[in-house]
């Protein structure tokens, strides 16, 4: 989990932001340090884009705080937001997103491609999974980041205000009865947020403090900023009789509006608190707690007692956190209803908390991610130019080395040309004597060759059988011999013709014959009845030249 020696939280209402700055205690906690509340003086309805008055605003919170620049943790507005409640099957970890990416497709009413949304599992009721899906239109969130960055901060994290309220109440209040309601009464709308054991469950009500500015706008016919006053004023919620002080009839006029405001305010809770019951399986509230600017208006707590029938209380988020010795207390009693945010924002940086939503865009994550690299990019970088720096020298130092080397291999060449010549004219007059011998070897190799030949075919001989010439075969000029074709005689009544086929197969299975061979022919001999003539062809192993003298008789 990160943790910082200092820890920034704003929140970006319609009418004012509240910036923070916390640092972790031991043990987990949190303290206050500094904090400001700045109006952003921009009517809702007439400013498009505010910006400037943003820009202007954090800067003008930074400078009179004595706030460094740094990374924040930023929230919307619920407003802003597409809050939509899900149930999955029951299924496998790793398919959850493909599911819930599908399921944002669907209920978004945008493109996919135009929000930046995240998710939160929140509980598993009968099996199902149950899914907080919050989608934002990119081109809002982008322009929230911009102003933060204007202004000289670091969105680190994009949550959603209801978010952070749930996330302040979860860790300060631990002895909840079994439903709790939120009412966060802002500017522009009033966000409801159920806390309920294994359930959340939020909506944004177009009702606030700003329905009570247009209704004083027109009932005296005020600018927006006069009718801003006059309610910061006058505005308490009336219940009949007399309003004691110097202007009773705009005390009493100004009551009526509150009044009306308050009960289509309590209308919509109504509906939210059904819809709540009877859609997502929730219980009936046991307690509010108010915050937010619209709820410090007086007697909106003793009202809304009466019309919803439960207790009522003011949010503090300052029971399991501190505030700093330096921030007086009256400051932090009049802006307390407006820091619960910046403190569910601080309280994601040193705990792992209930919901986490991140709404990030994605430029800007690839863009920290980018930047979180750059350390480590230069780092290689530098080693790279290190590295080159070395073979750089290494090459410089070898190259002298290479020069100082051949300089000094020439010299030694130069130096034995001349017993290189003399060898080279040995190793012409070696070669010369090795061809004289070669031709003086190869006819002693052949006539010790067929010596050996003739004497293996003598051997082999069978008594009553002899030859009558061994010549080479057929062969092409200049060919060495590699078939010979052996002729003889055999007496009938010593040698049978199976005698003869032995002694061709035995001839192949020596020293110098080797398959294939054939036994050309095998017949008596002419004019006799005593002898039989064969003539056999048989292939060497050894080739080689005709005999020494010459084809004839073997014996």
């Amino acid at each position: 989990m990160f943790r910082s020696d200092r820890i920034l939280a704003l929140d970006i209402g319609a009418s004012k932001l509240s910036l923070g700055e916390f640092r972790p205690l031991p043990g987990g906690s949190l303290e206050l340090v500094r904090y400001a509340v700045v109006a952003l003086g921009v009517n809702p309805d007439a400013t498009p884009d505010p910006s400037a008055y943003i820009v202007s605003a954090l800067r003008e919170a930074l400078r009179g705080n004595d706030m460094r620049p740094g990374p924040a943790l930023v929230s919307l507005s619920g407003q802003m937001v597409f809050p939509r409640y899900v149930r999955l099957p029951p299924v496998t970890p790793d398919k959850i997103p493909s599911i819930v990416r599908y399921e944002a497709q669907q209920n978004v009413p945008f493109p996919i491609e135009e929000v930046v949304w995240d998710y939160q599992l929140i509980g598993q009721n009968a099996g199902d999974l149950s899914v907080m899906l919050v989608a934002v239109k990119g081109d809002v969130v982008k322009n929230l980041t911009d102003c933060v960055e204007a202004a000289g901060l670091e969105p680190a994290v994009v949550d959603v205000a209801p978010m952070a309220l749930y996330n302040a109440v979860r860790y300060n209040y631990t002895d909840l009865p079994g439903c709790t309601m939120i009412l966060d009464m802002g500017g522009r709308s009033t966000n409801v947020v159920f806390v309920e054991a294994g359930r959340i469950f939020s909506r944004s009500i177009p009702v606030a403090g700003l329905a009570i500015t247009k209704e004083l706008m027109k009932e005296f016919d005020l600018s927006f900023e006069d009718a801003e006053q006059l309610k910061l004023a006058h505005a308490f919620v009336g219940f009949g009789g007399t309003y004691e002080g110097s202007e009773v009839g705009v005390a009493d006029r100004t009551s009526k509006i509150v009044r009306n405001v308050m009960t289509r305010l309590h209308a919509e809770i109504t509906q939210t608190i059904n819809f709540y019951r009877s859609q997502q399986g929730g219980g009936q509230p046991a307690l509010v707690l108010l915050a937010g600017g619209c709820a410090t208006i007086r007697h909106v707590d003793t009202f809304l007692k009466d019309k919803l029938k439960v207790e009522v209380d003011y949010l503090n988020p300052f029971r399991n956190v501190s505030v700093g010795a330096e921030i007086p207390a009256e400051r932090i009693a009049k802006d307390v209803h407006r820091l619960g945010e910046i403190v569910g924002l601080a309280l994601r940086r040193v705990h792992t908390c209930p919901v986490e939503i991140n709404l990030l865009p994605p430029d800007l994550v690839a863009r920290k991610t980018f930047q979180r690299r750059l350390p480590f990019l230069g780092v290689a970088a530098g080693m790279v130019v290190f590295i080159m720096l070395v073979l750089g020298l290494f090459l410089h130092v070898m190259r002298g080395l290479s020069e100082k080397n051949r300089v000094a291999v020439q010299s030694r060449l130069a130096e034995l040309a001349a017993p290189n010549a003399r060898l080279q004219e040995i190793e012409r007059k070696k070669a010369e004597v090795d061809a004289r011998v070669a031709q003086l070897v190869e006819p002693i190799r052949q006539r010790a060759l067929w010596l050996a030949v003739f004497e293996d075919l003598h051997n082999r001989l069978v008594p009553g059988m002899w030859l009558t010439s061994v010549r080479p075969a057929s062969r092409a000029p200049n060919e060495p011999l590699t078939r010979l074709e052996i002729k003889g005689m055999a007496f009938n009544d010593k040698v049978s013709h199976q005698a003869i086929m032995e002694f061709a197969d035995a001839l192949k299975g020596g020293r110098h014959f080797a398959g294939p061979g054939e036994i050309k022919r095998i017949r008596p001999v002419t004019g006799t009845d005593y002898a039989t003539e064969f003539v056999m062809e048989l292939a060497m192993k050894t080739p080689g030249g005709a005999p020494a003298n010459g084809p004839g008789p073997g014996e």
